[in-house]
């Protein structure tokens, strides 16, 4: 699933269901993989200005089943890889069988339970396996190499490393607990592995990809474009991810 990618990562319905598809054709243009943020009122995993993003989001009367629609339309238009991220809570109340169905119905392509365990996920595995989806689970820096390997066996799109401890948000440089984690996944994963959290240039891109990661993932720095710009972000944001995609080289 991941090649030298940069996955570019933004709130859906921030500002609003429109502007997220318009904000997706910007993103397809130099980014490989899409994630979209399904809005979440407890997001214990993410930073100040996703928090803020998710609250915008529903604020806005943000619902579940408008990820499905916004995906859908934007299959209309591109076969970029789409992957939802969310919270544990949404695909419990509507339903592990049915959230996932939906979701590959509409065309996503993979999924992030953020809160979900990989050794807690055997149910969750098995149904995205049954409608083709992807699944993707999450290590940090103090993940032991037993644990890396629970986490890469139930994962089939790729394992995403958390470069630093804590929640999400921009960092000035990429410490060197992401590239040590880097190096151990390398050796025990077999599935690809994607960095995040705190990536914000082209360089930190670079950096990552030269290291030996398949993929790097940018959020908090494409979102606070949409929290400063609003509906007028597009042209911010292309022109932040067209500089991001040079790190791949």
């Amino acid at each position: 699933m991941l090649d030298r990618s940069l996955v570019t990562f933004i709130t859906a319905g921030d500002p609003s269901p429109k502007k997220t598809l318009d904000f997706m054709l910007v993103l397809e243009r130099y980014s490989d993989v899409i994630e979209l943020g399904i809005p979440f009122s407890d997001p214990v995993a993410d930073g100040s200005v996703i928090q803020k993003a998710n609250v915008r989001a529903l604020k806005n009367g943000f619902r579940v089943r408008s990820v499905f629609e916004i995906v859908r339309e934007f299959r209309e238009h591109s076969e970029r890889r789409v992957v939802l991220m969310t919270y544990y809570n949404p695909v419990f109340r509507m339903g592990v069988e049915k959230f996932v169905r939906l979701s590959a119905e509409a065309g996503v392509d993979g999924m992030i339970v953020v809160d979900l365990p990989a050794d807690s996920s055997e149910e969750y595995v098995r149904i995205c396996k049954k409608h083709g989806i992807r699944t993707i689970f999450i290590a940090s820096p103090n993940t032991t190499d037993e644990r890396l390997r629970v986490i890469d066996n139930a994962s089939t799109g790729f394992v995403y490393l958390t470069s630093d401890y804590g929640t999400t948000g921009r960092r000035d440089k990429i410490g060197e607990k992401a590239f040590d984690l880097l190096r151990r996944a390398k050796n025990i994963c077999r599935n690809p592995v994607g960095v995040g959290f705190g990536v914000s240039k082209a360089e930190h891109v670079r950096s990552l990809i030269d290291a030996g990661a398949d993929g790097v993932i940018v959020g908090s720095a494409i979102v606070e474009l949409v929290e400063k710009h609003g509906k007028d972000a597009d042209g911010y944001i292309e022109e932040r991810v067209r500089e991001l995609a040079k790190g791949l080289g």
